[in-house]
């Protein structure tokens, strides 16, 4: 007897394997891990979020239109801004917080884009404000601005694809067929993986006009009509016809702007009523407070926000008898007042991101343009078609419509109608289908005749629009006359005006900074004090908390530059005039808090310099000494902080700052010395050098102080000289302990 098969043991559900496998690690190589997920986020980040496409739109900004668009805000009234973002979630798999904040960008109360796309009301914040909060969404109502007509024109018409959303509940467009370059029209900025894009806007006529021109002629000369980028926030742009050729034809460059102002002589206040698009009125007012701190602009007494709804106005109270002219150069140097955009034109085409000039943007417009006229001609075309067709068939009815009621009258079932009427008048489905469908009051002659008089103007009509299609030179004319309609509708003058540079924008800034000498005192827990020669004849001794000490005194001038090595290998920059003139019954800055260290940093020595001449010498607790020059330190940028300032391998023990060659001492915590000269020592390039090995340590030993001997003491410790590096030194029995102060 056969032995009865077992039946299949049922498969485990896929979560019950995952399960089984959780918490199971395996290696794997780190390039398959970042091919496998890593590549596609970079892709995604670059195709579906943070670059533009020739529409002039990320996806999120098409699909917050699009669903407003869907809603009905293109002609009806406001709606609250918290139904537009719920709604827009169905297209958009992001949070409210993030498509509100898409929305309020676009919004004529923001002040973000030359030509809003959304008509809005309520607060919205501003774009020249960094601290101006926008209202909630359930506060602020908006709709769709007029202009947005130009963007959906026709796009029920089949004019660009359609692809299902996230969720696959509804469609949703790939491009808006937008009727004006918007994407050179209003600023768009992204930053993607290994990528970013940053299109500057430029006045809509102009662009119109300067893509009429490029239709009519490829080689047409853009800067004749396109004059420059023009900003929302208004100001002045430096025209540089260079530069502006460089950024038309590579996609790539910068132009400066620089802020719109008057002089109230009654007030006497600097009146600021338009400001560069790249900065914000916090950002000028935090730098001119911070260069007054710093006496670098002692011509100015106050700076406020008088910002009413007027608009857009910063005052600056100057002290008397300052020249605003020559203040205003100063400002325009030092402050946000003066600013650079960075164009850099990445655009999206056909998926593939793209850098183009302003001439290969609008060639890229135009094909895309005319695909979607092609299309709604298509489209159109098809409808007409079907018309004629369907009175074509009612023309034959017009012959007998007694045979047709009598048809429709002796036909018994109702299926057999349109059969009937198909044989009777030798028409196809479609049109029996129609005949059969109109009302017996329309069943008469006048209502044929009326209707079958546009069967020759339909006609006329689907041969006009199959010409179009067959000659490009036509649909480029009907762009045209969209363009020309646009500019006629939405063109407005330009924002931004034009500079040209001059003999006092290229003078240097004087350092107005007084010069006076002065002492500079460091103490070993990191308070400074800054004494002028008087006022430390006039003192007595030096304050300082209990348990700490001076260790540093410097005989130094008001403009000397100091920079403040940390335990964290990290050095901090300013200068002397920075700090105000103190006295010695007083305890000082204390520098971690007045430069803004990082928590737990402390001061480990004080170099000063006014031309970053010479080396430095940094003494390590291992016995190594790193000789890097002074120059590594100076930057053009007058940063503020520099990393990886020194070595951090072991402590720092002493930093000197040599102008020459000389002897230095060194003793251990095993009571041993060595004397060597700096010349012994190989100077390294990179500051966070380890340097070489100088002195010698038996296990558990460190370098505890350096010193560079003087006079009768540089003859005491002759002894002590070795004649080549690394040595471990004698023993320094007869050698006083190491001083807690040096003069410098």
């Amino acid at each position: 007897m056969a032995r009865k098969k077992e039946p299949p043991k049922p498969k485990k559900p896929a979560m019950d394997a995952w399960f089984e496998n959780a918490g199971i690690t395996q290696e794997e190589a780190i390039t398959d891990t970042l091919e496998k997920n890593y590549l596609p986020y970079a892709m995604s980040v670059i195709i579906s979020r943070a670059l533009p496409e020739i529409d002039g739109f990320k996806p999120s900004h098409r699909k917050l239109l699009y669903t407003m668009y869907k809603m009905g805000l293109l002609n009806g009234a406001r709606t609250k801004s918290a139904n537009v973002v719920g709604q827009t979630m169905r297209l958009n798999p992001h949070g409210d917080a993030a498509i509100y904040e898409t929305m309020v960008r676009m919004t004529r109360a923001n002040q973000s884009l030359l030509h809003p796309y959304v008509d809005s009301k309520g607060n919205f914040g501003k774009q020249y404000s960094r601290d101006m909060a926008y209202a909630a969404a359930r506060y602020t109502e908006v709709k769709l601005a007029p202009i947005c007509a130009e963007l959906f024109r026709d796009i029920d018409k089949e004019t660009v694809d359609f692809v299902p959303n996230y969720d696959n509940t509804m469609p949703e467009p790939t491009l808006l067929p937008a009727a004006f370059p918007s994407v050179l029209v209003n600023s768009n900025m992204g930053i993607a993986v290994s990528m970013a894009s940053n299109i500057c806007p430029f006045n809509l006529q102009e662009v119109c006009e300067t893509c009429i021109a490029l239709m009519k002629n490829p080689k047409h000369d853009i800067l004749s009509t396109l004059k420059g980028p023009d900003f929302p926030g208004g100001g002045f742009l430096l025209y540089d016809e260079d530069e502006l050729k460089r950024i038309y034809n590579t996609g790539r460059g910068s132009v400066k702007l620089r802020a719109k102002w008057n002089y109230d002589k009654a007030a006497g206040c600097i009146e600021v009523t338009e400001i560069p698009y790249t900065t914000t009125l916090e950002a000028i007012k935090d730098k001119i407070t911070e260069l007054s701190k710093q006496g670098k602009l002692r011509e100015v007494s106050y700076a406020r926000d008088e910002i009413d709804v007027n608009g857009f106005r910063l005052a600056i109270d100057v002290k008397r008898g300052t020249d605003p002219d020559k203040l205003m150069q100063k400002l325009f140097r030092m402050t946000p007042l003066q600013d650079s955009f960075g164009c850099n034109f990445n655009i999206l085409i056909g998926s593939t991101p793209k850098v183009m000039g302003v001439r290969e943007i609008l060639n890229e417009w135009t094909a895309f343009r005319q695909d979607c006229v092609r299309r709604r001609i298509f489209f159109d075309l098809n409808k007409k078609k079907e018309k004629l067709h369907l009175l074509l068939g009612l023309k034959q009815i017009l012959l007998d419509i007694d045979k047709a009621i009598a048809i429709i009258r002796g036909t018994e079932e109702e299926t057999n109608v349109v059969p009937n009427l198909m044989e009777g008048f030798g028409i196809d489905e479609i049109q029996a289908e129609y005949v059969a469908e109109i009302k017996l009051r329309h069943l008469n002659r006048q209502y044929i005749l009326n209707r079958i008089k546009d069967v020759d103007d339909l006609k006329a009509e689907i041969e006009d629009m199959e010409d179009i299609l067959a000659k490009p030179e036509r649909i480029r004319k009907i762009i045209i006359a969209e363009l020309k309609d646009t500019i006629k509708k939405y063109g407005q003058p330009r924002k931004t005006m034009f500079y040209y540079a001059t003999e006092e924008d290229s003078t240097p800034v004087e350092d107005d900074t007084p010069d006076y000498p002065v002492h500079l005192f460091l103490s070993k827990e990191g308070y400074f004090k800054k004494i002028t020669p008087q006022s430390l004849r006039m003192s007595g001794e030096q304050k300082v908390k209990e348990g700490d000490c001076i260790a540093q005194v410097v005989q130094a001038s008001n403009k000397t530059e100091l920079l403040f090595f940390t335990d964290r290998a990290q050095v901090y920059k300013t200068r002397a005039s920075m700090f105000e003139d103190s006295k010695a019954s007083l305890l000082g800055d204390y520098i971690p808090a007045k430069l803004g260290f990082d928590e737990d940093e402390h001061v480990s020595a004080m170099v000063c310099t006014t031309e970053y001449f010479g080396t430095l010498l940094f003494v390590f607790e291992n016995g190594k000494i790193a000789k890097v020059p002074l120059s590594s330190y100076a930057t053009k940028t007058n940063r503020r902080k520099l990393t990886g300032a020194c070595s951090d391998k072991s402590p720092l023990v002493k930093v000197l700052h040599l102008l020459e060659e000389t002897d230095i001492l060194l003793r251990s915590s095993g009571n041993r010395a060595i004397l060597v000269n700096t010349e012994e020592i190989a100077e390294k390039t990179t500051r966070s050098t380890q340097g070489v090995q100088v002195m010698n340590l038996k296990a558990k030993q460190t370098v505890v102080s350096a010193e560079i001997p003087e006079g009768e003491f540089l003859t005491a410790v002759q002894s002590y000289r070795i004649k080549s590096i690394p040595a471990a030194g004698k023993l320094a029995k007869d050698l006083e302990e190491a001083n807690q102060m040096e003069l410098l």
